[in-house]
């Protein structure tokens, strides 16, 4: 087999590119969520928001991070290898004007069933007087985010196709830089006018969409594409994008779907569990941003390329290298969130309207969500393989098998363990879609270095292991200050994780792990710019 040495150097320079950006973004949205956190608290204005931006937000992490971009990227990476200029132009504004008609008509249609929606994703807040109809209000102002969402994901995957990573990731910053400048601008008008200031927050998320949308145009134009406005709907690489579409946004939306049935779950807990689980959530989300979404679109236009090239052996030696990365990254970030789950919790989201109960309640669900943190991970960079190969049924089955786990686990449990079974329920689904993805991939490629993945597993986890024990004493002996003052509370959590990636890293140089070496050349590099 060809050594793995190129091109996981390849990806990880695209990924740690990717992961600058996504960083960035990631931070802002935790400001984002600290000024919701320290507006709102846990309770029923931002439980509403966060129903309410459910369904825009599962389109956004579907196409923005998942069907759409994948199956657009698939197709007009083919044509831009094997059709003429033209013609690849000619397909991304199809493509573009297709989806700006159907999202919008998408979003009227949601706009009028609002208020079924709303009961059908959390009926249990008719219980409460001004909840569901805030809830309703809400969802008809953010549903129009679709159709910029969507925009902005074609627009992403021509970028990412020209090996233009940096600005597509950096966009979603603006989107948060949006919300924040816009939401609370309004949040602060609005109440003067009789309307309640999470309605302003729902405005600022659109015009976030908008900035996020527009930053990439001037991108886009340097590479020469020349929008020319139509629809033709017999258009055959449109059609394969659709075809691809399909079962590909089944085979992704596994955890989406699941956060659906979790919402309708989590409606009929305790008072808050929709923001609890909320905050976890965006916790865990910033390594999947940075490490397995920032690998997927490094290794999506790989993957394409090779695809069409007939490559196989340079396939799995992107798959093998791509995973030994997200093991490499996700293994130690899984361990900190568990250890570190209520001292991260306390730093930076009890101020203001969220309590020390809160804190508690919601630092408990990160460390169940946390647990499944690499398996998630690594789905976003098993599944982009499946439709590479043209294997789209697989992960459909996956999801469908995660979704009946995630139903049974939380109906055996919720009862004794309320919000925190739709944690561990979430983390248990994605293991198990891991599991099954891996195992049907090796057997569809006829086999990947499966031996060198397993001794680099084994390294990493070693390391892990190690890296955690630093964490377990250390997080005792400093206790007094991660429970101390703002400051005090920001020098213990930042010592000890330094601390312990300086371990981890020790201790994989030590191993020579390669894609370590790799990630390490790669910032070096860039640092030395």
């Amino acid at each position: 087999m060809k050594n793995t040495t190129q091109p996981s150097r390849g990806i990880a320079r695209s990924a740690a590119t990717v992961g600058g950006a996504v960083l960035c973004s990631r931070i802002l949205g935790l400001v984002r969520e600290q000024i919701f956190a320290g507006m709102f608290g846990a309770g029923l204005a931002y439980d509403a928001f966060i129903v309410a931006f459910r369904i825009p937000n599962l389109l956004r992490d579907l196409f923005g991070e998942g069907a759409l971009s994948a199956a657009f990227v698939t197709v007009f990476a083919d044509y831009d290898t094997n059709r003429t200029k033209e013609e690849t132009w000619r397909l991304a504004s199809n493509v573009l004007c297709f989806f700006a008609i159907a999202l919008s008509l998408l979003s009227l249609a949601g706009i009028y069933l609002a208020g079924p929606i709303v009961s059908l994703l959390a009926p249990d807040f008719d219980l409460i007087a001004g909840k569901a109809e805030l809830t309703e209000k809400l969802t008809m102002i953010m549903l129009p985010f679709l159709v910029l969402i969507s925009l902005s994901a074609v627009i992403m995957g021509i970028l990412n196709t020209k090996g233009h990573f940096f600005i597509p990731a950096l966009a979603s910053s603006f989107f948060n830089l949006g919300s924040i400048i816009g939401g609370v601008s309004l949040a602060v008008i609005l109440p003067k006018y009789g309307q309640p200031a999470i309605i302003g927050m729902a405005f600022g998320t659109l015009f976030g969409g908008m900035l996020q949308l527009g930053i990439q145009l001037p991108s886009l134009k340097k590479t020469g594409f020349t929008f020319l406005p139509h629809i033709r709907l017999s258009d055959p690489g449109l059609t394969r994008i659709l075809k691809l579409m399909i079962p590909a946004t089944i085979g992704l939306s596994a955890t989406q779907i699941n956060i659906f049935i979790n919402t309708n779950f989590a409606s009929s807990c305790a008072e808050g569990s929709v923001s609890w689980l909320n905050y976890a959530f965006r916790l865990v989300q910033l390594p999947i941003g940075l490490f397995g979404v920032a690998l997927s679109i490094a290794m999506l236009p790989v993957l394409a390329r090779h695809s069409a090239n007939k490559d196989v052996v340079a396939m799995k030696d992107t798959l093998v290298s791509s995973l030994n990365m997200v093991f490499c990254l996700t293994l130690p970030a899984t361990a900190g969130l568990i250890l570190l789950s209520e001292p991260i919790i306390r730093l930076i989201f009890e101020h203001g309207a969220f309590t020390p109960s809160d804190t508690l309640a919601t630092a408990s669900t990160l460390s169940f969500y946390a647990i499944g943190l690499f398996a998630y991970s690594a789905n976003k960079v098993l599944v982009p393989a499946f439709y590479a190969l043209d294997k789209t049924r697989y992960p459909v089955i996956a999801s469908f098998l995660a979704i009946l786990c995630n139903i049974a686990i939380i109906n055996l449990t919720i009862d004794r363990f309320q919000h925190l079974a739709i944690a561990f329920s979430t983390s248990c689904t994605m293991l198990l879609n891991f599991v099954f993805l891996t195992t049907v991939l090796y057997f569809k490629m006829e086999g990947f270095a499966i031996r060198p993945l397993m001794r680099t597993f084994v390294k990493i986890l070693t390391a892990t292991v190690i890296m955690s024990c630093l964490l377990f004493w250390g997080s005792r002996f400093s206790n007094a200050w991660l429970t101390g003052t703002l400051f005090e509370q920001l020098v213990a959590n930042v010592l000890l994780i330094l601390s312990a990636a300086l371990l981890y890293v020790f201790v994989l140089s030590f191993f020579k792990v390669q894609e370590l070496t790799d990630i390490i050349t790669k910032f070096r590099d860039r640092l030395g710019r």
